[in-house]
């Protein structure tokens, strides 16, 4: 079987450090593990692919490069003449699988054009995210690109449930709609994690880019009650982004210099070692009615055995079970979070419990190889792992 990977998108840099670029090189590598020839045409391929990528047939899409936003917009939509050239010119493919992206239909074009399944992958409601975030000039525009891929494709797959009722408001969207989380490769984790083992050192850790709703501000300051407590706990943030400054200055005003360490931005393959470094991994989500995502760094924690402690926000408190895999707590609530660190702190043997029970639900449930097998097969292509019992269209 012969797939197209389509990544337009110049912001996901497919070989990086970011969690988008682990989220394409996971889906791709799960590809591979089903026997498919997979080609790869990307807006952004700045880096190295890793060992398990080496190799791979590589296409770098037209992209201009300017700080004027407006012609930006218009650049990226008028390269989608020359992604369709090459994506014929490289064919035939069995699938098209296309990572949504503001200003590209080719993939879905082109699998409409060739009668070959188009799978489009939603990650979130980009038109509201870039306005609300980055800048949009041609809303407009944006709106219709996505009308015309949303109904082009053959599949969607929302990585939530907030994601998928965001696709039906669109025409053309109802009944191809399908909900699948993201996952993990867990074979990337270590089979007996050392979670709960007798130590006096109680390091939290927190992995992901710094972004204002990532909740730091308030893992911080739940750090720092948990810490008043227990002198001896630690705190391991992993990751960089545009917040990385003001939580150092935070750090600084709470007085935690020497207790916290952050790590800058490393390579996917370092994360094994840095979670190994953690006693607990925690997802402090801040409350948001429109939460849609599906927290790479959750499925991870329970990978490696880690216990999770996170907020009960959106797709998080069905895939947290209370006191079975980890601990949940009311977003924003920082006295509540302190509390739930505390716990585990105070009891290590819970800690080890719940760790080895959310690594045995990750691999049994949420491995990126069960994911895309149920992908392909709802493209009507025979995959040789378990399908994902929990994902229905809608």
């Amino acid at each position: 079987m012969r797939i197209a990977y389509v990544s337009a998108d110049r912001g996901v840099p497919v070989f990086g450090l970011k969690g988008c670029s682990l989220h394409v090189q996971e889906v791709i590598h799960a590809f591979q593990q089903q026997g498919a020839d997979l080609e790869l045409f990307a807006a952004n391929v700045q880096g190295s692919p890793p060992q398990s990528l080496a190799g791979i047939a590589t296409h770098s899409l037209q992209r201009t490069m300017t700080d004027n936003r407006a012609l930006r917009e218009q650049a990226d939509q008028a390269a989608n003449a020359d992604t369709l050239v090459r994506l014929r010119n490289s064919g035939p493919f069995d699938l098209v699988y296309e990572r949504y992206s503001l200003w590209s239909h080719a993939g879905m074009s082109h699998a409409r054009q060739a009668g070959i399944p188009g799978v489009l992958e939603v990650n979130a409601p980009l038109i509201d995210e870039q306005a609300r975030y980055r800048g949009l000039i041609d809303g407009a525009a944006a709106v219709k690109m996505a009308r015309h891929c949303f109904s082009t494709a053959s599949i969607l797959l929302a990585v939530s449930t907030k994601v998928a009722d965001y696709l039906e408001d669109f025409p053309g969207t109802r009944g191809k709609i399908h909900v699948v989380p993201n996952g993990v490769n867990p074979w990337r984790f270590p089979d007996q994690p050392d979670v709960g083992q007798a130590h006096d050192l109680f390091t939290v850790g927190f992995v992901g880019t710094l972004k204002p709703w990532h909740g730091l501000e308030d893992l911080l300051d739940a750090f720092a009650l948990l810490h008043a407590n227990y002198p001896l706990a630690r705190l391991l943030v992993v990751g960089d982004g545009p917040e990385a400054e003001h939580v150092r200055s935070r750090v600084s005003a709470l007085g935690l210099e020497r207790v916290v360490e952050m790590t800058g931005a490393v390579t996917p393959e370092a994360i094994p070692t840095q979670l190994a470094r953690m006693d607990v991994g925690v997802a402090p989500y801040p409350d948001d009615p429109g939460f849609y995502f599906s927290p790479l760094k959750v499925y991870e924690y329970m990978a490696a055995g880690l216990p999770v402690v996170a907020s009960r926000i959106g797709q998080l408190g069905n895939l947290i079970t209370e006191g079975h895999s980890g601990l949940l707590y009311p977003p924003g609530e920082v006295q509540a979070l302190a509390s739930a660190l505390e716990c585990l702190a105070a009891d290590r043997s819970l800690a080890a419990q719940l760790g080895m029970s959310g690594q045995a639900c990750s691999r049994a449930q949420h491995s990126w190889d069960s994911r895309v097998a149920h992908i392909l097969q709802l493209a009507g292509f025979a995959a040789s792992a378990r399908p994902l019992l929990a994902s229905g269209g809608r």
